[in-house]
């Protein structure tokens, strides 16, 4: 056998072995999943067993280096963890915005001392992260952010506000852009730091969405302090990192098209049930659904296709729009679908039946993470090229 079929068949049997029967289920909500942190209350002992399991293995964050934490594996080898991992649905041990923005960011532009502090707390999910990038005037334009970053000699004094922080309330840890010189042009004097959460000058305010749950918060630093050795990068060049890590942000949000959860087919035949032929009883439903899981597919064949191109030293670049426009704009056709097969359930409004919660929180995805309409405008330039107006 080859090195890759010998790695696939010991993969195979790590995760026959290793994975528990619990965690091969489909998600059915957020509450599956699991974040890590230093406050994090496991929702079952199968739950913290898989991540234990996963972590020590370094399996992750499989392609990360083996001295930060990660599992030191070639892309082709990482690939094939994914496919066996999907061969048996198995659940992705950890959910993490480390892994997915600050991470990548961290190995690209962090110095030694930063990597070996941060990137094995977040593989081993010790620490939870928030991002603080959008501000109340600062959103599409993200550039021009107001949070200021005071030099103290030995330390750095933050004070502004930022809002859609993401899970927070909940966060030990915040990446944050903050202004270090008002007097540079609004792209530049931009930094990127790190600042721990838990201190007194840093407070959240959950921020509550018409779905009436929300991950969403505002951040507010009030002389927050902020050590020397946490500004990533050169001072005043953090905008570089940002729109990096933007990259890697929109392509994990893209990837809620890839539906992790239940499949289309499955959740609308519990709820209408087979016709005597065996198909979906409502013919428009029983298309509309084939439809979205092709499309899911298709998106999926996608997804893999532009990770194994940036993987191979090509970036990703302006496709993490392309991704981030139509995944979540196929997130959002996906629980319409699920509303119009749950019928008058749909309409139930408690913990047993929140598909309608589930439904309106997907109008934000095409909020989130850059609207779609700055997205179109990315991809209309930098991947086809259209003349500008």
């Amino acid at each position: 056998m080859s090195d890759l079929e010998t790695f696939r068949a010991e993969t195979r049997a790590w995760l026959e072995e290793n994975c528990p029967p619990e965690m091969r289920k489909p998600m059915t909500g957020e509450g599956d999943a699991c974040w890590g942190g230093r406050n994090w209350t496991f929702q079952s002992e199968a739950q913290k067993v898989w991540l234990e399991r996963m972590a020590a293995k370094g399996w992750t964050v499989p392609e990360w280096p083996v001295e930060y934490g990660g599992g030191g594996l070639s892309k082709e080898e990482a690939k094939v963890l994914r496919d066996e991992m999907k061969a048996i649905k198995a659940r992705s041990p950890l959910m993490s915005f480390g892994i997915w923005m600050l991470g990548p960011a961290l190995l690209k532009f962090g110095n030694e001392e930063q990597k070996k502090e941060h990137l094995p707390k977040i593989a081993r999910g010790e620490i939870r992260w928030a991002q603080g990038y959008s501000e109340p005037n600062a959103g599409s334009d993200l550039a021009s952010l107001m949070t200021k970053c005071e030099d103290q000699d030995d330390h750095y004094l933050i004070n502004g506000q930022k809002v859609w922080t993401s899970y927070a309330d909940e966060a030990d840890w915040i990446f944050a852009l903050v202004r270090t010189d008002f007097d540079a042009p609004k792209h530049e004097g931009i930094s990127f730091v790190l600042v721990d959460m838990d201190q007194p000058g840093v407070t959240t305010k959950p921020i509550k969405l018409i779905s009436g749950k929300s991950p969403f918060c505002e951040t507010f630093f009030d002389d927050a302090r902020c050590e020397k050795y946490n500004l990533v990068g050169e001072k005043n060049k953090g905008w570089t990192i940002a729109k990096y890590l933007l990259t890697h942000e929109r392509e994990m949000i893209g990837g809620t098209g890839t539906g992790a959860m239940r499949p289309m087919g499955d959740i609308a035949v519990q709820q209408l049930g087979l016709n005597d032929a065996g198909q979906l009883c409502d013919p428009v439903l029983r298309t509309d659904v084939a439809r979205a899981e092709i499309d899911g597919l298709a998106f999926m064949a996608t997804m893999e296709r532009v990770t194994d191109e940036a993987k191979s030293g090509q970036g990703v670049g302006a496709n993490s729009s392309m991704l981030k426009y139509y995944g979540t704009e196929l997130n959002k056709r996906r629980f319409e679908l699920m509303m119009d097969s749950s019928g008058h359930d749909g309409l139930e409004w408690d913990q047993e039946n929140d598909v309608a919660r589930h439904w309106l929180r997907t109008k934000a995805n095409s909020i989130e993470g850059g609207t779609s309409e700055v997205q179109l405008n990315i991809i209309s330039k930098r991947i086809l090229n259209l003349p500008t107006a």
